[in-house]
């Protein structure tokens, strides 16, 4: 069994080299290596399957949209989407997304280092296209202690114990590849270039007019072709436009010499049918036919119109050589053939093909030649270079072509004769040829129908277009990208519309708006102005706008019809709307006292402020003071060792004072004592007892700025 590329080959971020999924048994030893490899073969399972069945792309959502605001952001919705390696990348919730930050980043990772400049000018970017992509991203998180084990070399630390998986948004030049599989490509690979291939088909194309022909003519030499109805109309109304056309003097303009040439071609095919007839066959002809009895004077209308046609510019009536080379033999081969009173009974080959419409003459029959040698070449380049073909046989039956050898070029108006060998061998080369051809293209055209796996190393899946005019972007398109059809019966009726769809979107959707352009007038005349003929009758709605509104509306053959909008409509009732009345009232409270209550913050702090300014202008000393009066009232109901304190220190600055000033204090004293007079007088006349005045041993030096 294999389970490698075989070919050397190994795995990497979008292709798995082999699939090894653990076994378990009864007494096994599980270690990190079975788990992670259990974990590692379901991940890159369920990545196979989505980049193999789905591709990359937007599954649904992730809509780009301009911001409500304006400027450089704009607003991501919630959405899924797969990569070109089949990871999965989820949007939850709405993202901004600033554009100007990530041109900054994506210059300073192009140039390796930070400019300082902002990512955007008002003239440099200015226009400019970014395509917005999301990134797959992962991230180790949930660190945690390892237990300790018998390896040589543990982990030292934390070690992450959960993988997170997320996204980041990327800006990048607006180049963007297209990973869907498009048949067209593939046919490309096989064709080559196709001004060569077309060289080919073409020339393949002509000598198919030609193989059924030379084929009749050369086994059938001596027999006579049919005339029927349809050629005495064709040759009645021929005849009938030669004689209003063919004289007159002058070469005749190019649209006159292709409409003059193909009259010549259907008047000399049916006289040359005629001709084919023995005498008796033309008798009964002309009974059958009335009109052939004009045969002598349509052969010299007839050499009028060659000799008209032979002084006329051919190569501007026809710009293409290959009809340019039919159209040439359709002349010469006339006036050599049919003109002549009994036409020219020894070149029935030539007389036969142009019975049927169809000239050989000697400048042709080298063309055929050269035609044929140009086909077999390019198929045999061709398959040389094919690597998916599948008719083997094809390469060796085209080998064996026979195909003439080149002849050089006649000179001018030659008539020199076919021979009976020579129209076969170029008859059968052409069939042969022109079988193998049609063989090659079928064969690349069924080739195409398998699309090839994808093999893409950039991860990164187009949001949509941005257009930047300096820092803020001005428009956004997101019709062209990725689209993943992730289910049958969901898109399965868009299958017929989608190419064309595409095709439309490709004009309509990220192409600049039209703008409206003012009429301009010339500089002096009449001004030229159309009438409206269609005012007041029917409007045709055209253009490719149309169509694609058109299209999504027409219901395609099998398809469901879309719904009517009619269908979709909902009444609200009654209840509902009284509550939803009574909702907005209470709302309207709720802002009142919203409202009330931001005023009440708003004179708090300003009061605080003022108290803040007052206490800066409170002196020093009172400050300590206030302070301690606000306090005292705590420190009364506490009684705590800290007024204890206090009164100690009090204490013992008391008696080194009394020791430092024992006279001082006496006197102080005796001041504070009321007399004997004072205590009997009347306690509404006594005056309060003013505090003692304490003495410093040093005058106290006043501050500066402080009240005295």
């Amino acid at each position: 069994m294999r389970t490698d590329c075989g070919c050397g080959c190994g795995g990497d971020a979008t292709r798995t080299s082999a699939f090894v999924r653990p076994r378990f048994f009864a007494g096994q030893l599980l270690t990190e290596d079975d788990l992670s490899l259990l974990v590692e073969y379901t991940t890159a399972k369920a990545r196979l399957h989505n980049r193999s069945l789905y591709g990359p792309g937007v599954i649904c959502g992730l809509g780009v949209t301009c911001d409500p605001c304006g400027g450089g952001t704009v607003a991501v919705h919630p959405g899924h989407a797969l990569d070109c390696a089949g990871n999965d990348i989820v949007v939850p919730c709405t993202e901004r997304v600033d554009v100007p930050a990530l041109v900054r980043e994506r210059r300073i990772s192009a140039l390796g280092v930070d400019c300082g400049e902002s990512g955007c000018d008002d003239d440099g970017d200015s226009g400019r296209r970014y395509g917005l992509y999301a990134r797959y991203r992962e991230l180790p998180v949930e660190p945690v202690a390892p237990y300790a084990t018998e390896e040589p070399c543990p982990s030292p630390g934390c070690v992450p114990s959960r993988i997170q998986e997320g996204f980041q948004f990327v800006v990048k030049c607006d180049d963007f590849e297209d990973h869907r599989h498009n048949p067209g490509t593939r046919l490309l690979t096989t064709l080559g270039d196709l001004t060569r291939a077309d060289r080919a088909r073409t020339r393949d194309r002509r000598l198919g007019f030609y193989t059924d022909a030379l084929t009749v003519a050369s086994l059938g030499t001596g027999r006579a072709f049919r005339f029927d109805a349809a050629d005495a109309r064709r040759y009645a109304t021929a005849l009938a436009w030669l004689r209003a056309n063919a004289g007159g003097e002058g070469p005749p303009a190019p649209p006159t010499v292709r409409e003059m040439t193909e009259n010549v071609r259907a008047l000399a095919a049916a006289i040359a049918r005629y001709d084919t007839y023995d005498p008796a066959g033309q008798t009964q002809l002309g009974k059958d036919y009335p009109d052939l009895a004009t045969v002598r004077d349509a052969r010299g209308v007839l050499g009028t119109a060659c000799a008209r046609l032979g002084g006329a510019d051919m190569e501007a009536a026809w710009p293409d050589p290959l009809r340019r080379g039919i159209a040439h033999a359709v002349v010469t081969e006339t006036a050599a053939r049919v003109v002549p009173e009994r036409g020219d009974p020894d070149a029935p080959l030539e007389v036969r093909m142009l019975a049927q419409g169809t000239p050989l003459g000697h400048a042709l029959r080298v063309e055929f030649r050269a035609d044929l040698g140009l086909i077999r070449e390019w198929l045999l380049c061709r398959l040389d270079q094919a690597t998916d073909l599948a008719d083997c046989a094809l390469r060796q039956d085209i080998a064996a072509v026979d195909v003439p050898p080149p002849l050089p070029a006649p000179p001018p108006d030659s008539t020199e004769k076919a021979t009976v060998a020579e129209v076969q061998q170029i008859a059968e080369a052409a069939a042969a040829l022109g079988g193998a051809v049609r063989r090659f293209l079928t064969d690349a055209a069924c080739a195409t129908l398998n699309p090839p796996c994808g093999d893409s190393a950039d991860t990164d899946v187009l949001l949509a277009h941005l257009e930047l005019d300096g820092c803020d972007v001005v428009r956004v398109c997101s019709a062209t990208r990725e689209q993943v059809l992730p289910g049958g019966s969901a898109y399965g009726e868009w299958l017929p519309k989608l190419y064309r769809l595409r095709e439309l979107a490709e004009r309509v959707c990220c192409q600049p708006v039209p703008r409206h352009q003012k009429p301009t007038l010339p500089s002096e005349g009449p001004v030229a102005r159309p009438y409206a003929d269609d005012l007041l009758g029917d409007w045709p709605r055209t253009g490719d706008l149309e169509e694609m509104l058109s299209l999504l509306l027409t219901r395609a053959p099998g398809e469901t019809p879309p719904k009517a909008l009619h269908e979709q409509v909902y009444t609200t009732p009654s209840e509902v709307t009284d509550s939803m009345q009574e909702l907005a009232r209470l709302r309207t409270q709720v802002a009142d006292l919203t409202a009330a209550v931001e005023g009440l913050r708003a004179q708090l702090g300003s009061a605080r402020t003022q108290v803040t300014h007052l206490e800066e202008q409170v002196p020093e000393r009172l400050g300590s003071r206030l302070a301690e009066l606000e306090g005292a009232p705590d420190r009364a109901a506490g009684q705590g060792p800290e007024r204890d304190q206090a009164q100690g220190s009090d204490q013992a600055q008391g008696s080194d004072r009394a020791q430092d000033q024992p006279q001082d204090r006496a006197q102080d004293q005796a001041q504070d004592q009321p007399s004997d007079q004072d205590q009997a007088s009347d306690p509404a006349e006594r005056q309060p007892a003013k505090p003692p005045a304490r003495r410093s041993r040093s005058p106290r030096t006043r501050k500066p700025g402080e009240t005295p």
